[in-house]
């Protein structure tokens, strides 16, 4: 993990704010000490300063004061960072430059015209990511209980707005207590506009979203729009309704995490990476954004790379166990092919059977979707076939290039998935592979069996390079289901399944029909993959026009 540039700004501001210092770093402004500027490049006493220049850092250190320091030693109380401290914590030192700082409600209505805070519980601006562009914006729980109005809105839409115009991704962190009920509709069309912003953006720039205190009702549904969203545990939670509405619906007791914790969407799909604190949740996304292209007109991020791309792994002669009933882990094969053994997963608690995330080859990112063996044998399922196609769509939206490893004995069978929609949903798997333009490659390790074989990044799909292991077992469905279906009440099944599986359940016959592009040794994966990427580089290839498509939703 590298280190955080600003941990140590903000654990001294966890140790004690005190109503001495605000986050320090805060690009264009002083640091505070009840109003004072004490930072150590501050101009000495004697020196004349226009009137207007002294009304100009009066505002701006009122602005840095968010809710006061009351409500910051609140803030830091509970383990959160202030919405500054965050931005602080998340961007390269020195590089955040603020919009919008005294923007102030327009409210008149509940006495709110008398209680004027700078900035209207939201920090936005832009900065940089190891030296990448970047626009950001975070809720100040200290001010309305980040409550979202009019003009906090507008806020998020500029900078949104702006982030489409020069092509660079929006980070979003939520700390909010919802809608501003002063302001009544006017806060709800402040949230349609923020969505209509997320909706435009999709697939343009990258979305990322930190969920790290409330997000309830409609807030909710931005983050849900962005493309991945991380959440800190025990201090955030999600969820349309609240504990109490539910309990007057449902008769239900349940607690703000039982029903919208971190850990308890991590399950459910809706967040992708769960943290324990928030510098933490803060350098990981740092991480993530290493991965992903500004937009979709950049290329994905090329760094230096030490890995040899000719490596080769003997260990991987012998990950796949002989028994094709005997789990093992998928991940360990790709960490041993991709660069330096590094794959940032995502959505590890949603449909474990199937594993999505980022890595490298040669330095530049693809995209990786695998089935996992050791989870439901690698079956796809409803959930698997949901979080594999958002994950391939994003993929291709933002030119990265995807790497699939399949081991898969077909679709989950039972009346549970029939009844809740497996044709529907797996269809969407299948949808997200089939339009995806961008290089695809594709390694079978073991089974690959059925529709499955078909859904997965298959050669029928426009797989760009389709490789197997010897191990692999190409087939519609295992040997010994197939041999008793074709000679059912014969005595001797074991020999005829044995007879099968020499004609059929091996990689040698799709290999024959140019179904896959060659059988390689398992050792050599990384040095065919390597080579394949970049004879796929400047690969071409578009859909029909058409002003959308209609995928199975």
């Amino acid at each position: 993990m590298p280190p955080l540039p600003f941990a140590a700004a903000a654990s001294s501001s966890l140790a004690g704010v005190g109503g001495t210092a605000a986050p320090s770093g805060v690009a264009c402004s002083p640091q505070l000490s009840e109003g004072v500027d004490s930072s150590p490049s501050a101009p000495a006493a004697h020196v004349f300063k226009q009137p207007s220049v002294i009304e100009l850092e009066r505002l701006q250190a009122e602005a840095l004061k968010g809710g006061g320091f009351e409500r910051i030693r609140k803030q830091h109380k509970q383990g959160k960072l202030t919405a500054r401290e965050r931005i602080m914590t998340l961007l390269d030192p020195g590089s955040f430059e603020e919009l919008d700082m005294l923007v102030q409600h327009r409210c008149r209505d509940f006495g709110m015209g008398e209680t004027q805070i700078a900035g209207d519980g939201v920090v936005t601006g832009s900065g940089t990511i190891n030296g990448r562009l970047v626009f950001v914006f975070s809720q100040d729980f200290t001010v309305f209980g980040g409550s979202l109005s009019e003009t906090h809105a507008s806020k998020i839409v500029k900078i949104m707005e702006k982030a489409m115009r020069v092509g660079a991704p929006v980070i979003g962190i939520n700390d909010s207590g919802g809608a501003r009920i002063q302001e009544g509709v006017v806060s709800l069309a402040g949230y349609a506009n923020v969505f209509q912003l997320n909706v435009l953006a999709s697939g343009v720039i990258p979305q990322l979203s930190l969920i790290m205190g409330p997000c309830a009702g409609g807030a909710v549904y931005s983050p849900a729009l962005t493309d991945f969203v991380a959440m800190t545990r025990g201090t955030a939670y999600m969820f349309v309704t609240g504990p109490d509405v539910v309990k007057q619906v449902t008769f239900e007791d349940v607690t703000r995490d039982e029903l919208g914790g971190a850990d308890v969407q991590s399950k459910s799909g809706v967040v992708h990476l769960a943290y324990d604190n928030e510098l933490d949740a803060l350098a990981r996304i740092r991480d993530l954004f290493d991965f992903l292209p500004l937009s979709n007109q950049h290329a994905p991020p090329l760094r230096p790379n030490f890995d040899p791309p000719n490596r080769v792994s003997p260990s991987l002669d012998f990950a796949v166990p002989r028994d094709p009933n005997t789990a093992y882990d998928m991940v360990e094969i790709i960490e041993q092919v991709v660069d330096d053994g590094e794959l940032f997963e995502v959505q590890t608690g949603f449909a474990r059977n199937i594993i999505i995330g980022f890595a490298r080859l040669e330095g530049g990112t693809v995209g990786v979707v695998a089935n996992q063996p050791k989870e439901q044998a690698g079956c796809l399922d409803i959930n698997a076939s949901i979080k594999g196609a958002r994950f391939v769509r994003f993929c291709d939206a933002f030119n990265i290039p995807i790497l699939t490893f399949v081991d898969v004995p077909g679709f989950l069978p039972g009346t549970e998935q029939e009844h809740n929609g497996i044709i529907r949903q797996g269809a969407k798997l299948l949808y997200a592979y089939a339009e995806a333009t961008v290089p695809k490659l594709t390694v079978i390790t073991r089974k690959a069996y059925g529709g499955a074989y078909d859904v997965m990044s298959s050669k029928h799909l426009r797989g760009d390079a389709n490789y197997a292991w010897p191990s692999a077992e190409i087939a519609v469905m295992g040997a010994k289901g197939a041999s008793e279906i074709l000679h059912r009440g014969h005595v001797d099944i074991e020999a005829l399944t044995a007879e099968y599986t020499r004609k059929f359940a091996n990689p040698y016959s799709a290999a024959q029909l140019g179904y896959v592009d060659a059988v390689i040794m398992p050792r050599d994966t990384r040095k065919v993959l390597c080579k394949e990427m970049a004879r796929l580089r400047n690969k071409k290839l578009a859909n029909p026009w058409k002003k959308h498509d209609n995928m199975p939703l």
